[in-house]
This record gives C-alpha cells, structure tokens and sequence, in this order.
C-alpha cells in the first residue's frame, strides 16, 4: 500500500552540509521537477555572492550552474560528487520518489511517497548507514478508495501530487490549470472542484477543525 512519510535529519554529512556551515542562513527548496544530471534547488536567504562562494567551494558539490532567479532566490542545478551522500538518489534507490524537499537552519524536511511501508525502514536503514540521523516525522497509507490519514482520497491525492509534478504551485505557474485537466483528462470545472475539495480536506486535518466550527474572529475581506 502506498505510504507517505516526512522525514527530518540535520544537513551534516550530506551535499548540502558545507553550504549550510558556510552561511547559517541559507534556505532551500527542492524544485518540483530534479534535473537528470543534478538537482534543481531554490537557495535563498544570504545574497547570490555568497551562495556562489560557497558553492565554488564545497568539497561536496561537483558541478553546479544558475538555472533561474525568482526575487531574492536563485534556482541552481547541482551535481553532487560520486562520494557524497546523496540523500534524493537514496530516495530513488529504495523506490520512493520525494515530493517535496525543503531546509533551513541546516535541517532538512523531505516528503516522500513509498510504494510499500517496508520501504521507508529501508530508507530510515541506509540513511543512519550513511551517518545521516533522520527522524521520522509523519507516516502514514494512502488507502485506495477512502480518506487517508491526512483526509485526503486517492483521486484528490492524485490529483495534488500531479499539480506539483507539472509545476502547477511554482511562482510563477509552470502549467495552467486548463493544460493541467487535459494532462489529468478531466473537464476544466472537476479539476477546480477536487482541488478546492482537497484543500478543504488538507486544511480542516492539518489545523484539526471540523467544517462546521464557529469563526470567533471576524474574516477580512479580499
């Protein structure tokens, strides 16, 4: 059955650990599509000169290129070298695919969807083999026709996961919702419906209000 779990480790001993000793406040964010030779990661946080110092520098870092800037963020494509620990590739190898990826204050959070449970003990295995410390935060099943533990259904989970797939919540939008229902081959309207529904669902579990609770502060309007 398939599983999704967050799971946390400190960036030490990873290919992003240098950067992270180099400037403490750097922040980083898995693009939603991994480059094939690299990785497309957002940096932010300290100014573009002092990413590109430190990634001129990394012992762990073999090849990197600017890719895009968004703001005061910059997105990188990055090889890491043969003898780093590569913590997506270790994701792949164990059959899972990373969701999303994201770390601040040299301490990553990455989401990752499994095909079996038993895959994320694998993972949890080679991670601590590999002198990473993770700590799983959330586990959870997909179950095939009723919600989930995060009160989504399958088609709603489906559908979120194939919206950041295409890029549909980068800033600017990599994919329109229109192109995304013709990729999904649903009509304009149901996609708009189950998204709303499983931002509806994602919102009412993650802050544990029902959708009948009383609004005790009055809304502003838009």
């Amino acid at each position: 059955m398939t599983s999704i779990a967050d799971i946390e480790f400190t960036a030490d001993g990873t290919g992003l650990g240098d950067l992270f000793e180099a400037v403490p406040s750097l922040t980083c964010e898995m693009e939603s599509v991994i480059a094939s030779q690299g990785h497309g990661l957002w940096l932010s946080g300290p100014s573009q000169e002092m990413i590109d110092d430190a990634l001129a520098t990394s012992s762990a870092i073999d090849e990197y290129s600017l890719i895009n800037s968004d703001d005061d963020r910059w997105l990188y494509d990055i090889e890491f070298t043969p003898e780093t620990v590569n913590v997506f590739e270790l994701v792949i190898e164990e059959g899972g695919t990373v969701l999303s990826a994201s770390a601040s204050n040299g301490t990553w959070l990455l989401s990752v969807r499994v095909l079996e449970r038993d895959h994320v003990s694998s993972l949890y295995d080679r991670l601590t083999e590999d002198s990473v410390s993770p700590t799983i935060v959330r586990l959870f099943d997909l179950e095939s026709e009723s919600n989930s533990q995060c009160g989504l259904t399958a088609r709603q989970y489906e559908t979120l996961v194939a919206a950041i797939d295409h890029g549909y919540f980068e800033i600017p939008r990599e994919v329109s919702m229109q192109e995304l229902s013709e990729e999904l081959d649903i009509s304009h309207q149901a996609l708009s419906e189950r998204l709303r529904r499983a931002y509806r669902a994602l919102v009412t579990s993650e802050l544990n209000v029902t959708e009948d609770a009383p609004i005790t502060e009055p809304m502003p309007s838009d």
